[in-house]
């Protein structure tokens, strides 16, 4: 299915929005520090989205508004009760344009939810890991480790692709670039390691604290010869290893402070309460639950987001630095 040119989701800078992030929960059980406050206040439940909400939302996405890939994040969504009937139903609009349906998870649940999830229609997940070692994942997380792998292995069995992401800060996990890479090339699974952004929970963020696309490839090449492939339209620059046991393996880096991919953005959020954000750095939002409990009509809704996305700012290449904003990132989905 193609769509209507005059119907494409664009701001006001040329970029067309072909993604949605599209938040389940802003629950989550663990507290990863750029993310998740020490002591988070979870939204009512009357005030998230409820499934037939969601699903206005992505329907009018897909078949008015010319997104074509769903991912489903949180929060944690696998915590979620009605998580594999929204991804049953979502899938059902790949027939009116959707081309696919993915979520980004933390994988403590996935051992539960892999098999449900892929026969409902899943086509990928994303998993946050960002340590191997046992003892220091805890440590950033307040979570044990071991769930989290008997999930991608769960993942793995029942053929459902897994890319793992990875978030580096200096002084807590960069000493686990070539082990989490090494175990990556053992599992057959891409990795991609994540430039810490200045949206965390607890003002810690500097930009000391930020490992660069730089520092990471140093570090690779301490072991191994690399390789850089094709830049496509993901933000993540991919890389490939050229020598060794772990010859061949693929690997990413998401530059986000270091070379910020902006300029080529095609995404949108739609957080758990229904608020449109943008962009991972909008300090505002245009709120679409009153709309949906008001009855607003198609038209209105469409417009609304429209509007939003209009509006868009360039980015974190126009506002460098930490990003003050009402909402924290558990609550935005990843």
């Amino acid at each position: 299915m193609t769509t209507d040119p005059q119907r494409l989701l664009q701001d006001q800078h040329g970029r067309v929005k072909r993604k949605m992030r599209l938040s389940l929960t802003d629950r989550c059980q663990f507290r990863c520090q750029y993310c998740m406050p020490e002591t988070p206040k979870w939204l009512p439940r009357d005030a998230i989205l409820r499934q037939e909400e969601i699903l206005r939302i992505a329907t009018l996405a897909v078949t008015q508004l010319g997104i074509t890939h769903i991912r489903l994040t949180g929060g944690e969504p696998l915590l979620r009760k009605d998580v594999v009937e929204i991804t049953t139903e979502l899938a059902k609009l790949k027939s009116q344009g959707l081309q696919k349906l993915s979520m980004t998870s933390n994988a403590a649940r996935l051992g539960e939810f892999a098999a449900p999830l892929k026969a409902a229609g899943l086509d990928d997940v994303n998993i946050s890991l960002d340590a191997i070692d046992a003892e220091l994942f805890k440590t950033l997380t307040k979570a044990p480790l071991q769930p989290v792998l008997e999930g991608i292995a769960a993942a793995k069995k029942v053929g459902l692709p897994v890319k793992v992401n990875a978030v580096l800060m200096k002084g807590q996990n960069q000493d686990q670039i070539l082990p989490m890479l090494n175990w990556a090339a053992a599992e057959n699974v891409e990795l991609r390691f994540i430039e810490f952004m200045p949206l965390d929970s607890g003002h810690v963020w500097d930009e000391s604290l930020v490992v660069t696309e730089t520092e990471i490839l140093n570090a690779v090449s301490e072991q191994h010869s690399v390789q850089v492939l094709p830049k496509g339209h993901e933000p993540a620059t991919r890389y490939q290893l050229k020598n060794g046991p772990s010859g061949g393996q693929v690997f990413g880096v998401i530059p986000t402070i270091s070379h910020a991919f902006c300029g080529s953005c095609d995404r949108i959020r739609i957080t758990a309460k229904g608020t449109v954000f943008a962009c991972l750095f909008s300090q505002t939002g245009t709120e679409l639950l009153p709309l949906l409990r008001e009855g607003a009509d198609d038209e209105t809704l469409t417009k609304a987001i429209r509007g939003d996305i209009w509006n868009k700012h360039r980015g974190y290449i126009d506002h460098p630095g930490y990003v003050e904003r009402p909402i924290t990132m558990h609550a935005m989905g990843g």
